[in-house]
């Protein structure tokens, strides 16, 4: 058995663990900060939960800050996310703010440091076999797609890097990918697509 395939078996998984744990535990006063405004600015709830698509398809409920309000039509229908957006919560969209109450599914074993995004549930009977695979492996807080363009990419070419990566990755990738998402949140650009508060639906593409 090689490196690689010792890394992907057991070390990925333990080097979730101890840095999701030790990121908890530097950053809970940052998290209890965050929440506490997130009360005061959006009301509650604090979190927000949503289902998605996790290893091999099976939904997991996501966890993050939530960043819009409740903003409905006259039909009762949700407005558009970019209206519903929040000053505070592109903010934190802006710096992955949002993002940090993940590592609680990282030590769920629910998601993994890098992998693919964890896209909406309705995606996946839109995915061709090979977008398919993107799910062969744990989703991610960051990845190799959010690092090479973030939500500025096409959908092909985002589906392209994220299957490039099952087949690819290992813990040098990962440390890599890890220390350019550093940068990338620094330099806080493919937040979002253009005219989109993240990125278009995505209605089905070939490979």
């Amino acid at each position: 058995m090689g490196e690689m395939d010792l890394y992907r078996l057991f070390g990925k998984r333990l080097m979730d663990l101890i840095l999701g744990l030790c990121a908890i535990v530097l950053l809970c006063p940052l998290l209890a900060l965050i929440a506490a405004l997130v009360r005061i600015l959006l009301g509650k709830p604090v979190l927000f939960r949503q289902q998605r698509p996790g290893l091999h398809g099976r939904p997991f409920t996501l966890l993050k800050f939530r960043t819009m309000r409740d903003s409905r039509d006259s039909q009762g229908a949700l407005l558009p996310d970019a209206e519903r957006l929040t000053p505070f919560g592109g903010f934190l969209r802006r710096l992955s703010l949002d993002e940090l109450p993940e590592l609680f599914n990282i030590l769920n074993g629910e998601m993994s440091l890098v992998g693919p995004r964890p896209l909406l549930l309705e995606y996946r009977a839109r995915y061709t076999p090979k977008q398919a695979r993107r799910q062969d492996i744990l989703p991610g807080i960051t990845g190799w797609a959010q690092v090479n363009g973030r939500n500025a990419l096409t959908w092909p070419r985002k589906f392209e890097l994220d299957v490039w990566y099952v087949d690819n990755h290992g813990f040098w990738l990962d440390l890599k990918i890890l220390g350019l998402t550093a940068i990338e949140v620094i330099r806080r650009k493919g937040i979002a697509a253009e005219g989109h508060a993240t990125m278009p639906e995505f209605t089905g593409c070939r490979d």
